[in-house]
């Protein structure tokens, strides 16, 4: 059965792609950008490759007018995957950084979902909530710590909202990209250099540049999003499912490890 869904931060990457073929297969696409120039070149996009049922608006989750015209839609998914990303060692980064970074990733997708909710509880409609939130939300590596610690809060409002919503019938899941070649990664990994500075801080410029430049370069360091994409098209309008959707799979079993071994971690 066709859904009505709304995406947060499908100007580029993940959310523009997986837009389009949602509403390639059917679905009523509400696909919105943060910012203005984002929306034209989606629309013409959206134009070109035929879809009539995928809507572009903008949608910058810290302008109030901008979120009530949102939520005066009628959805019946709505999927945040608006977020940003600040990298660099959790130790020296700047306190304002990261605030802004939990501000992004989870106090604004929880503030905008705090009013469908209550839409939908009223009108007592069986909707859904999908996060985007990372494999980063599952284990923290040195010097992806801010970024990653905004995705383990996500993860825990996901699943308290997953148990408190079942009743109504709202579900919630979660999807967690692993390391796919967007550009994003690559972009965060720049951030830190904006005010790293080598006669102030302990951690060096260059090293940290060969260490993400070592992370990114690896196979598992940049891997093709289609696979990923393929996935979000599937989950997001999905009505079964499981709450929890790390892609790929051998990322899904580093995690579990991962998560295993922390019990043995001595210092």
């Amino acid at each position: 059965m066709p859904k009505t869904i709304l995406i947060t931060g499908a100007g580029s990457g993940f959310g523009e792609a997986a837009a389009i073929g949602m509403a390639k297969n059917g679905h009523n696409v509400i696909a919105t950008a943060q910012v203005s120039p984002q929306v034209t070149p989606l629309r013409e996009k959206a134009k070109a490759l035929g879809p009539k049922n995928l809507r572009v608006e903008r949608l910058d989750l810290t302008d109030p007018y901008d979120v009530a015209h949102a939520q005066s839609f009628d959805i019946d998914v709505l999927w945040n995957n608006a977020g940003m990303g600040e990298a660099g060692p959790v130790f020296e980064i700047p306190i304002d950084l990261v605030r802004r970074n939990f501000e992004v990733n989870v106090f604004l997708p929880l503030q905008l979902t705090q009013g469908f909710i209550r839409q939908w509880i009223a009108a007592k409609k069986k909707a859904k909530v999908v996060f985007t939130s990372s494999m980063g939300g599952l284990f923290t590596p040195a010097n992806w710590g801010t970024y990653v610690s905004t995705k383990h809060a996500l993860e825990s409002v996901a699943e308290a909202m997953q148990q408190e919503l079942k009743a109504h019938g709202i579900k919630v899941q979660t999807i967690n990209p692993g390391a796919f070649y967007t550009g994003y990664n690559e972009t965060m990994a720049d951030a830190p250099f904006r005010w790293l500075d080598d006669s102030k801080h302990v951690t060096k410029r260059a090293a940290l540049r060969a260490e993400f430049d070592s992370f990114l370069q690896a196979p598992d360091g940049h891997l093709d999003a289609r696979e990923m994409i393929d996935r979000m098209i599937e989950v997001v309008p999905a009505d079964t499912g499981k709450f929890r959707n790390v892609v790929p799979k051998a990322t899904e079993d580093m995690l579990k490890a991962h998560q295993l071994a922390a019990w043995e971690n001595a210092i």
